[in-house]
């Protein structure tokens, strides 16, 4: 007896830590992914759930928006800036057992690139020419030209590492790297993963995570404190982020975003093609009241679209300063003097449907009458982002340094200028960090000044938690929920 009493009490330890620190956590996000695939669709909500948990790339993001190893542990760059020499990682593979390898990446990103490809952000692997197989463990990429954002390009979700052998099913059984396997999805409720065993990398804590999905801010809240889940990333009810503060039970942990929150204009619709009515719509806009009405003063104030924690920011609010009697005469100078009625097609997330009734008012009182619509997301992307069926829609731009979207005609604002398409692709082509910058600026200023859309705020990330958890991203540098150091702690 006496032998087994320390087997007993190391037992009822284990038990007890078990019990302090579970190997599973249940956290929420709003918005629920159309499917997933994260190489096929511009639903960041598909990166929310998989970027580096199930899926990764040659490159990817920190925390802190660094660029750092993934599936490449290192690389070198040819002196003419042309051919980049990805070297991977030995022994990794995908969750279904395959060898992950060179082969791999050459199919990627020659499906990403090729002429019937459906990656939302084909313009990030346009510059390849060619992608050539070295060895099992060393890729080739060559550029036609010098892209000084090429290794961050490679960080996008868009350019996450995929095997032919599953492609087929990607959409509803995504097979990734990472270190979270799928297990299943029930559509409209939640997403399951669990820890990948084989991991070639650092093995996650959590043994199994579970994604739920609640669009509704009344409900997130009341999950939240019932402690029906453990996390909510990008809290949806920032009036009721005190509440929690003042909670022992949570934590809130308030961050920055890569996501210009703007109210976009369909820049081929007959009243948005003039840029007078476009600026009238911008000087009609009261941001604060926005951010205060929408986002209980959450949310930073921008003119342009770009992030203000960028070190290449401009502020150039002024040139859209909030300012009715402008705007007035602006739509009057454009032949509308008793304007017009346009859409307003929100999505789901709370900023665009409590922002766009606050819009809504604002535009009402120089003239423009909207229609409103709310839409589900999958409606969204597909009504608005592909089919281009809007006047007006508002929407926040998560994916880091997005200003590139501008010199893209077909892109679904539909602004067409020759001037900042050719300043884009000298930035493209240049290396030098003082020069790039320099051509930035330009390029912030450019969309700013015609008013390409109207830009309103760069939203907020709260994430309200468990206060015995820890490992989760304060910041978004890309839109993800990147789980692999979360933890449970005493």
């Amino acid at each position: 007896m006496v032998r087994t009493r320390p087997v007993l009490a190391a037992f009822l330890l284990s038990a007890q830590a078990a019990l302090a620190a579970p190997p599973d956590l249940v956290i929420a996000l709003q918005l629920e992914p159309p499917h997933l695939d994260p190489t096929s669709a511009a639903a960041g909500a598909i990166d929310s759930v998989l970027y580096t948990n199930v899926f990764e790339g040659l490159t990817k993001f920190s925390e802190t928006g660094e660029i750092v190893p993934g599936l490449a542990e290192s690389w070198e760059i040819s002196e003419d800036a042309k051919t980049y020499t990805f070297h991977l990682h030995d022994g990794v593979t995908f969750h279904d057992g395959t060898t992950m390898d060179a082969e791999d990446v050459k199919f990627s990103l020659d499906r990403a690139r090729a002429e019937d490809s459906q990656n939302a952000q084909k313009a990030l692997f346009e510059g390849i020419s060619e992608v050539t197989v070295l060895d099992p463990l060393t890729v080739q990429v060559t550029l036609a030209e010098p892209d000084g954002n090429f290794l961050f390009n490679m960080a996008w979700g868009d350019a996450v590492i995929v095997a032919p052998e599953s492609i087929e099913g990607i959409q509803q059984t995504p097979v990734g790297t990472g270190p979270f396997v799928f297990d299943r999805w029930m559509t409209g409720d939640r997403i399951e993963l669990s820890r990948n065993d084989a991991y070639w990398g650092e093995a996650p804590a959590l043994a199994h995570v579970t994604f739920r999905f609640i669009a509704d801010p009344t409900a997130a809240f009341a999950a939240m404190m019932a402690q029906d889940i453990d996390a909510f990333a990008g809290f949806p009810a920032p009036e009721n982020l005190p509440m929690f503060e003042a909670d022992p039970r949570f934590k809130v942990i308030v961050g920055t975003t890569e996501g210009e929150t703007i109210l976009a204009m369909n820049n081929a619709e007959e009243h948005f093609a003039d840029p007078l009515v476009r600026a009238a719509v911008a000087h009609a806009i009261d941001r604060q009241a926005i951010i205060d009405g929408a986002m209980f003063g959450q949310g930073t104030p921008i003119g342009t679209h770009f992030a203000p924690h960028n070190p290449d920011y401009v502020d150039l609010t002024e040139l859209s300063a909030y300012d009715p009697e402008k705007a007035k005469t602006l739509l009057a100078d454009a032949g509308y003097p008793d304007g017009f009625v346009t859409t307003l097609k929100l999505p789901p997330p709370s900023y665009a449907r409590r922002g766009g009734e606050i819009i809504a008012a604002q535009l009402r009182e120089i003239g423009i009458e909207t229609e409103i619509t709310n839409l589900e997301w999958a409606q969204w992307l597909e009504e608005v982002f592909r089919g281009k069926d809007f006047g007006l829609t508002i929407i926040s731009h998560t994916e880091p340094f997005d200003i590139g979207i501008y010199a893209r005609p077909d892109y679904y604002f539909g602004y067409d200028n020759p001037e900042l398409q050719e300043l884009m692709a000298t930035l493209g082509a240049t290396t030098d960090p003082a020069a790039r910058s320099e051509l930035v600026a330009k390029a912030e200023t450019m969309i700013a000044e015609d008013h390409v859309n109207a830009y309103l705020f760069q939203l907020a990330f709260p994430t309200v938690a468990d206060a015995r958890l820890e490992g989760l991203w304060q910041n978004q540098p890309t839109q993800a929920t990147d789980l692999t150091g979360v933890h449970w702690v005493e």
